[in-house]
């Protein structure tokens, strides 16, 4: 921002209406998108495509996201042997408060359906209306935790046994939203379930920009 600010300042003193209206159009923009705030909490044998593209979808769309490991190791070790160095560890996020907590599938579902930490963070962000999105396997995490009983959700299909007793279950969408809940499939579905958070967060239009730059053709 000092750099365009700096470039800015350099326009004649007749223009200065227009440097001051850039000048507000910018910043308004780049404060509206600094206090959307994620956390993506990996675990071991979590999906990576579905922690990297969820990701890099938000990051796109300029919310700041925290990629934070749930144990005491910096990088993790995911479902087809793809190593990802962590932002941070749990410990140094759980007394932050995130818009969004994201929670990728795979087998490390199970590493934080058994995390404590994890069911905390989780508890919290229910009971202050703040966004969880739950992907593949991992809508199993809140079942656990005892998270957002009754709503609707997707899940990937070989789950869905688990999943019917406590929630409204529906099949045919890619992407469940309901309230402040985000649920989808699996792998292949990573991409909307990230479209579908950042229209959740920020707004439709940036989801659609996001959308346009990755050549992503199926957001309505």
């Amino acid at each position: 921002m000092s750099i365009i600010l700096t470039c800015l300042a350099q326009i004649r003193p007749a223009k200065s209406y227009l440097f001051r209206r850039i000048c507000q159009v910018h910043c308004k923009f780049l404060s509206t998108m600094a206090d959307k705030t994620a956390v993506c909490l990996l675990a071991e044998g979590a999906e990576e495509m579905e922690a990297i593209v969820t990701v890099d979808i938000l990051r796109r769309a300029g919310v700041l996201v925290t990629v934070a490991s749930i144990t005491d190791k910096e990088c993790v070790k995911c479902s087809r042997d793809v190593k990802i160095c962590t932002d941070a560890k749990i410990d140094d996020i759980n007394d932050k408060k995130y818009d969004v907590v994201i929670l990728p599938g795979g087998v490390g579902w199970k590493h934080l359906a058994a995390s404590p930490k994890v069911g905390a963070i989780l508890k919290a962000q229910e009971a202050e209306s703040r966004i969880i999105a739950a992907i593949c396997a991992a809508p199993n995490v809140l079942k656990a935790h005892g998270i957002a009983k009754g709503k609707k959700i997707t899940s990937y299909p070989s789950v869905k046994s688990d999943l019917i007793e406590d929630y409204t279950y529906i099949d045919n969408d890619i992407v469940v939203c309901d309230g402040n809940l985000i649920t989808s499939q699996g792998p292949a579905t990573a991409y909307a379930f990230g479209l579908a958070i950042v229209e959740k967060l920020v707004n439709k239009e940036a989801a659609k920009k996001v959308a346009e730059g990755l050549l992503y053709k199926d957001l309505k």
